[in-house]
């Protein structure tokens, strides 16, 4: 349902106004309507803002400048208390992990929802940066009965670049955040898609969010469906919190970073085509999985890095995302001496878990069949 401002009878009796200032002050009549425009524009980026928790309106359009005194003084009010809570929440945030300057503001922001909801107590190290993304290891409260927690921590500005993302935003509908929680957009809201279909800022930052949702849900799914993923613990904005695979020490090691035995390389290789073949079941393909992207540790691995997961049904690109999945994890393990047929292995793989059912597709045939007949005889009817 599109979002529409009520007419009233005070609308009435302005455009009455508005109507005789035209014939009598062409100026004033026009200055009446822009400031009408942008009252108007304001209510429904303050909807919206709100409706998909977009937390920097103030990024989202310039400001116009004040008219007078009290406007300047209302201005410079709201600066000084943004000013102070930025300290206190900094004063809050005194963790053990110094972050650069730039790193600190999107840090602290990004996070400080699991810092109130009692998740988070302390942030301690950085243990892997990326081009969209950073990942810390944070002291869990108590209540999570955990010592450790992973948080991930989306770039804004440099996530918004993220280029050659079309393959992979084929066959989702747009998630929001909905009080901590991913919620589907109405596909019927035309706002929205204009918004997203034009980059506006706000349809970026729809699109950010979706992005990031997308990634906690699949975490969500799998984990659920017995697939070797961090346990997914919140989302905010900008961060997926989840488990933390490693100890105090360090996190634990990607598989390019490790060197395996034969026969241990022999299993995890297994493991790692029997995980593909539940997310397939789940109707999911990882969409960028390598030894970059499969945690080891302690003699088991994990598929982390899922914002570009894509769906094995709607997804046209599937099949092929998935050959080339399998192919770099068939490329890596070749090292050991294990020697297996990439495009053999994805096409079984898909043919026994993702590919439709005949049965499926004979009962829909027939579905279609006898709904064309009873349109036929309706036809005959009239």
């Amino acid at each position: 349902m599109l979002y529409r401002r009520k007419t009233t009878d005070l609308d009435a009796a302005e455009w009455l106004d508005e109507a005789s200032e035209e014939e009598n002050d062409p100026l004033r009549a026009a200055d009446r309507k822009a400031d009408r425009r942008w009252d108007e524009e304001e209510e429904e980026l303050a909807f919206y803002s709100k409706r998909f928790g977009l937390p920097h309106e103030k990024e989202h359009r310039a400001r116009r400048p004040p008219r007078n005194e009290r406007q300047r003084f209302e201005e410079h009010r709201a600066e000084v208390e943004t000013v102070a809570e930025v300290a206190g929440l900094e004063s809050v945030w005194d963790t053990t992990y110094t972050p650069t300057r730039y790193e600190g503001g999107f840090l602290r922001e990004s996070l400080q929802p699991f810092y109130s909801q009692d998740q988070i107590v302390d942030v301690n190290a950085l243990v892997k940066g990326g081009k969209e993304a950073n990942v810390y290891r944070c002291r869990a409260h108590t209540s999570l009965g955990l010592e450790w927690i992973a948080a991930k921590v989306y770039r804004p500005r440099k996530f918004r670049n993220l280029r050659n993302d079309a393959i992979y935003r084929e066959g989702r509908h747009l998630l929001t955040s909905e009080d901590g929680r991913p919620k589907s957009v109405n596909p019927r809201d035309l706002r929205v898609a204009r918004a997203v279909g034009k980059k506006s800022l706000f349809g970026v930052e729809v699109r950010h969010t979706s992005w990031l949702m997308y990634e906690y849900t699949a975490l969500q799914t799998l984990h659920s469906a017995g697939v070797p993923v961090p346990e997914p613990y919140g989302v905010g904005e900008n961060a997926i919190l989840m488990a933390y695979i490693g100890d105090a020490g360090r996190a634990a090691p990607t598989l390019h970073e490790v060197s395996l035995e034969a026969e241990e390389a022999s299993i995890v290789f297994e493991q790692v085509l029997e995980s593909i073949a539940v997310m397939l079941e789940n109707g999911l393909v990882h969409g960028d999985l390598s030894a970059y992207n499969i945690l080891y540790w302690r003699g088991e691995m994990t598929f982390i890095d899922f914002p570009q997961v894509v769906n094995a049904h709607s997804n046209y690109s599937a099949r092929s995302i998935l050959y080339r999945d399998i192919a770099r994890v068939c490329r890596y393990f070749a090292r050991y001496g294990i020697r297996a047929d990439a495009s053999r292995a994805a096409a079984e793989l898909w043919q026994r878990h993702a590919a439709p059912d005949p049965d499926d597709l004979a009962a829909d045939l027939s579905l279609l069949e006898r709904e064309v007949d009873l349109e036929e005889e309706n036809d005959e009817k009239w």
